[in-house]
């Protein structure tokens, strides 16, 4: 059984108070017996930790503040995303990372597998061994063999018995979540829109770091009763005639808010996020009916992301999306070096031109430098709709 750090990292002084109150939330949560597992993607079967009362949290950092320190170690030219989720992890400024007893990670893109071997020298870290293929007999086996590792590993570090009947209730509460989240971003379905792009964003991108499921899962349904009762009531905080967005691409979240910021400033709405953060992990329900391991690994399997190939899923939801929303433009947010995203972008943007529906692609890092230039294209972008 692994040891459980309690003790705040000595530069804990030095943090904002945002910061501060991340660590001594997490501080709680290892004070109270609570084991705390950090994941990188939206791929990691959450339902496996939830099963035993774990506490998982994202990891994936979205700021440049630690790039200086993970690029003593890592390339300049490589995704932000995995040189700041690098950075937090050697300089112990991310509370989750720091405080996390196991860190899962997944062959994804080439670059984060390669990080994850630096990362093991410093974390308790487990692989996820992700085919690249959702459909073949081959893939489904390899996957949900990589699921019951999973749980063998969880019930060896932290000294549990993972049961089937503990899965199928961590599967109902997980479906729960996802229902909530998917009704509160469908409300945008409306015309105009209740709330807007960076308001659905920030409840969709917090909801990760809310740890008490039945609060969690309150929480999001008040949101959704108010903003309904606000609607009702004839609040209207965008305009019937602002262009309806959706946002594909990249996983979203901290600094990449500036795409959302420069999209609705220019007079846009962001009605949809067909990415990590939105509709890809929220869209579908897991089965509760039968074995759980298998359901969970066809589940998570079935994701649309561009590291798989070919990408069936993703142009199917991206597609329903933008019917579903009434949508007038897509804008595909790609990190610089991202090369699955980049690569893919050219399918999308065919994809959506036999649909006749206009598309921007809109590549960026974690910095602040190009805001001006990213504020033009997305201007004209929505100027044009």
């Amino acid at each position: 059984m692994i040891e459980m750090k309690k003790e705040l990292p000595q530069v804990f002084d030095s943090f904002a108070e945002a910061r501060k109150n991340g660590f001594l939330a997490v501080k709680r949560i290892k004070d109270s017996g609570k084991g705390v597992v950090g994941q990188f993607c939206t791929y990691t079967p959450l339902e496996i930790f939830m099963a035993v009362g774990l506490v998982s949290v994202s990891l994936c950092s979205t700021s440049d503040e630690t790039i200086p320190d993970a690029e003593k170690d890592l390339p300049g030219n490589l995704c932000p995303l995995i040189k700041s989720s690098y950075g937090f992890a050697v300089t112990d400024k991310c509370p989750y990372m720091y405080f996390a007893d196991l860190v899962v990670g997944e062959t994804t893109c080439d670059g984060k597998v390669k990080m994850y071997e630096l990362l093991a020298k410093k974390k308790n870290l487990h692989i996820l061994q992700l085919p690249r293929n959702q459909f073949t007999p081959e893939s489904k086996a390899l996957w949900r063999s990589e699921i019951v590792r999973l749980k063998e590993r969880v019930e060896k570090d932290f000294g549990v018995t993972i049961t089937d009947d503990m899965l199928r209730d961590a599967i109902h509460k997980r479906n729960e979540e996802r229902r909530l989240l998917k009704e509160l971003y469908e409300l945008s379905t409306l015309c105009p829109p209740p709330i807007t792009g960076l308001r659905q964003l920030q409840i969709l991108f917090g909801s990760q770091f809310k740890f008490d499921w039945k609060e969690k899962t309150e929480e999001i349904q008040n949101a959704i009763n108010q903003i309904k009762s606000d609607y009702e009531a004839g609040e209207r905080p965008v305009s019937i005639d602002a262009p309806r967005i959706l946002i594909t691409g990249c996983p979203m979240g901290g600094v990449t808010e500036k795409v959302v910021k420069v999209i609705e400033e220019a007079g846009g709405v962001v009605v949809a996020y067909e990415n990590c953060t939105g509709a890809k992990q929220m869209d579908r329900q897991c089965l509760e009916e039968g074995d759980p391991i298998t359901n969970i690994a066809e589940h998570y399997l079935q994701i649309g992301c561009s590291i798989m190939t070919p990408n069936p899923n993703r142009f199917e939801l991206l597609g329903r999306l933008c019917e579903q929303f009434h949508v007038d433009g897509v804008v595909e947010m790609t990190l610089q070096a991202c090369h699955t995203y980049a690569v893919e972008s050219h399918t999308v943007k065919t994809f959506l031109k036999e649909k006749n529906i206009p598309y921007l692609q809109l590549e960026t890092d974690y910095g602040t430098a190009d805001i001006g230039q990213l504020s033009t294209r997305a201007g004209a972008f929505v100027e044009m709709l």
